[in-house]
């Protein structure tokens, strides 16, 4: 493959055509285009598998400028279908840096594009709405909308199945805990009354421990959710997209956590299922797509949103506390309003358009969030969330055991 960095170009579905060069591998991809508004956290989102079959437009303008490191991944690899930048950093500033943002992309497989005046592709999509679109070397336009055009539209098929883990397993920890972010969020961990040192290694709960175990539904989840729940001392294990309710409760959790995924919830008839067996049996949390099934599982509707909220920056107001959250969110498609079921309570809204950012049930231990609680990259101010459902969780197994202690053995 040529060093050298050639023409590239964004072709949106609309005919516009956006020209740079070359950033990453040299391919052609297809993919619907959204814009992040977060400063950094660059690698964090091209990991996130909630960009799965997107191509991410970041609105920061230096791209790369802290290079790119194993311990800053929300996945086992880059998830997004293209990339396209401002401007990317050729020479990186970072003691734990281990190359260039082109050199790892290159390295993925993932092809991109620097240069791009992105303030017009973002000021495109937020009038007419995120689009299809096509990174391509190709200079014909035509010959660019037809491959576009014959390409699988995003929300026509199920992305979630693409990204979820194949087999179950126990999240033991990776490169990301020994970094210093890790070190400050079981700080704040234990400053919430959650946080424990947590040894290598989960198997069977000792009879002495008092580990919390959490089953954790794989729609597209990030690592920063597993290390979230292991710094605040629980056992996690991690289960595919399909699992059933039955799979789920074989495992014997104290509380089961739906993950952020991409894609349109409504192809997601089995997660749906899935969630309406375990309501009531098990105390459940849902983050992003794991809300918006939750939702659906109680009848609610989901609509997608015009160009929807990616970010670090989303104001967000709980309504039990009264306080305003400044959130980090990646989602396309939200909860609708009308129709909401009787059994759910809207506890969180969103202040720049009023939509539903977090559910709680009236009467069973369920609550859901349409942001993202673990914030990487993002503001750590929502991390108070993961501590509320833990407490529901020991709340639930308090409860559970002191019925236990309650049976009297009939007298002879």
């Amino acid at each position: 493959m040529s060093d050298i960095r050639a023409k590239m170009y964004l072709v949106l579905e609309d005919g516009s055509v956006y020209s740079g060069q070359r950033l990453g591998a040299e391919a052609e991809t297809t993919g619907e285009v959204v814009f992040n508004t977060a400063m950094t956290g660059y690698q964090e989102m091209l990991t996130d598998p909630s960009y799965g079959g997107q191509i991410l437009v970041p609105t920061y303008p230096m791209i790369g400028n802290y290079g790119t490191s194993e311990a800053d991944v929300e996945s086992n690899r880059v998830q997004v279908n293209g990339f396209v930048v401002r401007e990317d950093c050729e020479e990186p500033s970072h003691p734990l840096s281990e190359g260039t943002i082109h050199d790892y992309l290159l390295k993925n497989g993932i092809p991109g594009i620097s240069g791009v005046d992105t303030r017009a592709v973002t000021r495109k999509l937020r009038s007419a709405g995120v689009m299809m679109g096509i990174v391509t070397p190709r200079e014909d336009v035509s010959g660019a909308l037809e491959v576009l055009s014959e390409a699988p539209r995003y929300g026509a098929f199920d992305v979630v199945g693409e990204v979820s883990t194949n087999e179950i397993y126990s999240w033991n920890g990776d490169a990301g805990e020994q970094s210093r972010a890790y070190h400050d969020l079981l700080g704040r961990a234990r400053q919430g009354g959650m946080g424990r040192d947590v040894a290598n290694g989960s198997g069977e709960r000792a009879a002495s421990e008092n580990l919390l175990k959490i089953v954790v539904s794989d729609y597209g989840v990030k690592l920063n959710i597993l290390r979230s729940l292991r710094a605040r001392g629980c056992e996690v294990v991690v289960v595919p997209d399909d699992a059933t309710a039955d799979e789920i409760l074989s495992h014997k959790p104290d509380g089961v956590m739906l993950s952020p995924g991409p894609g349109d919830p409504e192809l997601l008839d089995r997660s749906v299922e899935s969630a309406k067996g375990l309501a009531g049996k098990v105390p459940m949390m849902g983050i992003c797509l794991g809300h918006q099934i939750v939702a659906r599982a109680f009848g609610a509707n989901t609509f997608k949103l015009h160009f929807g909220h990616r970010g670090g920056n989303q104001p967000v107001k709980d309504l039990e506390t009264g306080r305003v959250y400044v959130t980090a969110q990646n989602h396309g498609y939200a909860v609708d309003a009308d129709g909401l079921p009787n059994e759910l309570v809207v506890s969180h809204i969103n202040l720049n358009d009023k939509t539903i950012e977090g559910l709680r049930h009236r009467d069973l231990p369920i609550m859901t969030i349409q942001y993202h609680s673990e914030a990487s990259p993002g503001p750590h101010d929502s991390e108070y969330l993961f501590d509320r459902f833990l407490s529901m969780v020991r709340d639930g197994r308090s409860a559970e055991e002191a019925d236990t202690q309650s049976v009297v053995s009939p007298t002879l």
